[in-house]
């Protein structure tokens, strides 16, 4: 996990900005997704079947998408060792508490 002083302001607002609609989330069957706020509410209420749908051992979307739309890398790699949907809800609120603790 990166330390809080090793990200900087600049680099927190540009993890917590709306993706541009054209590369937004589009949860199986649920919401479509434009920010990692909105991934941190979506995780919690996420089914089993939308997470297996999006996290197999094929394929890891949610770390992907945090990689190369949200571009915050080191959110992206802690996502890519998931393998529940309460994981994932764990890891991307923690994220957004350190996130949104640097731009108190």
């Amino acid at each position: 996990m990166i330390l809080l002083a090793k990200l900087s302001r600049e680099e927190a607002i540009r993890f917590l900005l709306n993706a541009p609609t054209e590369k937004a989330f589009w949860v199986n069957n649920g919401p479509v997704l434009k920010s990692v706020i909105e991934l941190a509410t979506a995780a919690k209420k996420l089914t089993q079947q939308q997470f297996m749908h999006h996290v197999n051992s094929a394929k890891n979307d949610f770390a992907k998408w945090v990689d190369e739309v949200i571009r915050d890398s080191e959110l992206a790699k802690q996502l890519r060792r998931i393998k529940s949907k309460d994981e994932l809800a764990h890891i991307v609120t923690n994220r957004l508490r350190q996130l949104q603790k640097l731009l108190k």
